[in-house]
């Protein structure tokens, strides 16, 4: 699954999360439970969901009541959150809750130059922002969503100046700024706060990277959640979820042209790159600058390996550059490698490596050592073997129905 969590248009905040969450499918009742006592911990709060209009967009509003707070210093809080004890609430959903907390930590930290152990948090101390956290916590996990690969858009922050426990600040707020660091953001659509230090903490720890655009994905489901204001534009945050077309996975591409290397070096230079851990290895004649033959050198491999194996095609080749294209996705069919049995002068077993889209086979090919097993065997062509092979199993394969 792929969840895509959208604060394109107004922002994040930590309730307008949890209202995302319920309207996508999340538990209400229970997590309006969860809300209420971890809040409890920290001064108590009321919660209430409803169902709101924001320019015209039909939205779940969590809407948390509680008395003014004082400012909680950091240790404090957390013996506080461990003395959370609720049987909905498992070792995970808590794990990820102090995760959210300790980046709030870290970006008031940063702003204001104290250690954590000197900071004292006025939003984080509160007991409205304790409920939004567990709350959205919660409902993340009760939608399975840990399972699910999370991306976000760009986010709004709004613009001007707000006043906050430490006088006038700029839009975005400091620590919202610092927790936001690497990801996309956009200012307005207004002159006022529409990202905070909490739905900005929620939202790093949730999303596994961004996007600027929407993945490829079939759309399953679709939830908003609103914020308490209702200006003249939709305040909401949006939460789609679905299936991603095909399975993906993200791959780093290396290249590099060479005009020097003989054709023994280049037979080396593939094994030693596949044995370093490519995925795959490519030459390519090409022409390169006053008209001279060359081979264009192309390496797939995953994102962990690749600076080990650039390193290996810099010291192999002698090239003086490597092209380098990181974070590409590549869509791949899930593979198996199924063993069968055909009929070629005689039964014969032979393993062949199937793609599947879904629970639908798309294409199947013979492995290549047992082909030429078989081509040795009976004498016949190794081209021969492959077809005669490929055909007889692909027609198994719809007999069985695909299994």
């Amino acid at each position: 699954m792929v969840t895509v969590i959208d604060p394109q248009v107004a922002g994040i905040s930590g309730n307008m999360m949890v209202g995302a969450l319920i309207d996508l499918g999340a538990h209400p009742e229970r997590t309006v439970e969860v809300m209420e006592e971890s809040a409890s911990h920290f001064g108590g709060a009321e919660v209430r969901v409803s169902e709101v209009k924001r320019a015209g967009i039909r939205a779940t509003y969590v809407e948390v009541k509680t008395d003014e707070s004082q400012a909680i210093g950091y240790r404090e809080f957390l013996r506080r959150l461990d003395g959370i004890k609720n049987p909905l609430l498992n070792d995970d959903m808590m794990s990820m809750a102090r995760a959210v907390f300790h980046t709030i930590a870290q970006a008031e930290s940063s702003v204001h130059g104290k250690g954590l152990d000197e900071i004292h948090f006025h939003e984080v101390g509160a007991a409205d922002a304790v409920a939004d956290v567990i709350g959205a916590v919660f409902a993340y996990f009760d939608l399975n969503m840990h399972m699910d690969k999370v991306y976000t858009l760009p986010v709004s922050v709004g613009g001007g100046r707000v006043m906050g426990a430490h006088g006038i600040t700029p839009v975005p707020a400091p620590a919202t700024a610092e927790i936001l660091r690497g990801f996309p953001v956009e200012g307005g659509p207004a002159e006022m706060e529409l990202t905070t230090p909490t739905g900005a903490a929620l939202l790093v720890n949730m999303a596994e990277g961004h996007r600027r655009f929407y993945p490829p994905m079939e759309i399953q489901a679709t939830g908003y959640g609103a914020g308490r204001m209702d200006p003249d534009f939709p305040n909401v945050l949006r939460i789609l979820r679905g299936r991603e077309p095909l399975p993906s996975d993200r791959i780093v591409l290396l290249e590099t042209n060479v005009d020097h290397l003989s054709g023994e070096v280049l037979g080396s230079l593939f094994k030693r790159l596949m044995d370093e851990g490519a995925l795959d290895v490519t030459l390519t004649p090409v022409i390169m600058k006053k008209n001279r033959p060359g081979q264009l050198i192309r390496v797939i491999c995953r994102e962990a390996e690749h600076e080990r194996i650039l390193e290996a095609l810099f010291r192999e080749t002698g090239t003086l550059g490597v092209r380098v294209f990181p974070q590409v996705h590549r869509s791949i069919l899930e593979r198996k490698i199924i063993e069968g049995e055909v009929e070629i002068r005689g039964r014969r077993r032979a393993r062949f490596k199937v793609g599947f889209l879904g629970s639908r086979p798309l294409n199947a090919r013979i492995e290549y050592d047992d082909a030429r097993r078989i081509s040795l065997e009976t004498g016949i062509p190794l081209r021969d073997v492959i077809e005669m092979a490929e055909e007889q199993f692909r027609a198994s394969l719809q007999r069985s129905g695909g299994q």
